[in-house]
């Protein structure tokens, strides 16, 4: 589905034939104008009919259609091919999905095709058309704007995870300490959260450093500076997303540990217990064995006198164990 299809001239917009075939020919007729397509989700025959106009690689055609690509750069004859994967944060449940965007950029003209519900383009197309300086760089101002806007997002992305987290390490370390269970479930959950986000803005990393810094065809020399400010917030980004997991892990480790010591401090109540339950155990099954010749057998006092006994050595265990810190 087209979302929109404009002609920009100078750095402004200005409405053009609606075909966006006509339109691109007047683009390059022009010679200074380039033309930019949106499309959200398009169909295998709406595509082809835009990869033919436009002469897109095959290659970058299929992959723009199949989806489910990772970041990536590719240089073809006629054409740039991004690939991004925007990141949104749900704030019901605190999970983050990716979803996919492709931007080609050619000698008059800028597609970027959309794949899920994240990262619409509106906003991004409207900011840029307050920025006519950006827009006169030509397709290279919407490969910026859109790289930009999605990598920005990747920094408050970031900053909400860092939130949960807090909350959660709050909760591990809390008096008392949480169910062990349902902790480490969570844990996990979070860290898969952070492997997800990962996915999207770590190999992005290459890509934005050749923008920034390589001979790249149809990225105007001037314009390097903005993907050189691109790969700056990227690099933040990552730094965030690789604290994020290495506190994941310290947190994760320390909830273990943490498990282990309630373990053990439970193992010695309990094996504190079963010591002074011994004793009288002990010593009412001697007196409990059937012989005719025992001592104490005729004794008057000899009942009172070995529970008193009893007794007093399970007090005495108690106090031992209780000093020791075991009960």
């Amino acid at each position: 589905m087209i979302v929109d299809c404009a002609i920009y001239r100078d750095g402004r917009r200005t409405e053009g034939p609606k075909d966006f075939s006509d339109a691109l020919d007047e683009a390059r007729a022009e010679g200074h104008s380039f033309l930019w397509l949106g499309l959200h989700e398009p169909t295998v025959a709406e595509f082809g009919l835009v990869s033919q106009e436009f002469g897109l690689h095959p290659l970058a055609v299929e992959d723009a259609l199949k989806a489910h690509q990772r970041p990536k750069l590719e240089v073809y004859d006629d054409s740039l091919f991004l690939v991004l994967k925007p990141a949104l944060y749900e704030e019901a449940d605190g999970t983050v999905t990716t979803g996919e965007l492709m931007v080609f950029v050619g000698d008059s003209f800028a597609v970027t095709v959309r794949h899920g519900e994240g990262s619409p383009l509106a906003a991004v197309r409207e900011r840029l058309e307050r920025e006519p300086a950006v827009l006169r760089h030509g397709p290279t101002s919407v490969l910026y704007a859109v790289s930009d806007a999605v990598v920005d997002h990747y920094i408050d992305v970031a900053a909400e995870l860092q939130v949960d987290l807090d909350e959660l390490e709050e909760e591990v370390f809390s008096p008392g300490g949480p169910d062990a269970g349902n902790t480490a479930a969570r844990i996990y959950a979070f860290k898969r959260q952070v492997v997800e986000f990962r996915r999207a803005t770590v190999p992005l990393t290459e890509p934005m450093s050749r923008l920034a810094h390589a001979g790249l065809p149809f990225v105007h020399e001037p314009s390097r500076l903005f993907f050189r400010d691109v790969s700056d917030h990227l690099t933040r980004a990552n730094e965030s997303v690789e604290g994020l997991d290495r506190l994941l892990s310290d947190v994760l480790g320390a909830h273990l540990a943490q498990t282990g010591v309630r373990q053990n401090d439970d193992m010695r109540k309990i094996s504190a217990w079963a010591a002074m339950a011994a004793v009288p155990t002990m010593v009412a099954g001697i007196y409990g064995m059937n012989f005719k010749h025992m001592p104490e057998l005729g004794t008057t006092w000899g009942y009172p006198v070995v529970l008193v006994l009893m007794a007093v050595a399970v007090v005495g265990l108690h106090r031992q164990f209780k000093r020791r810190g075991w009960l």
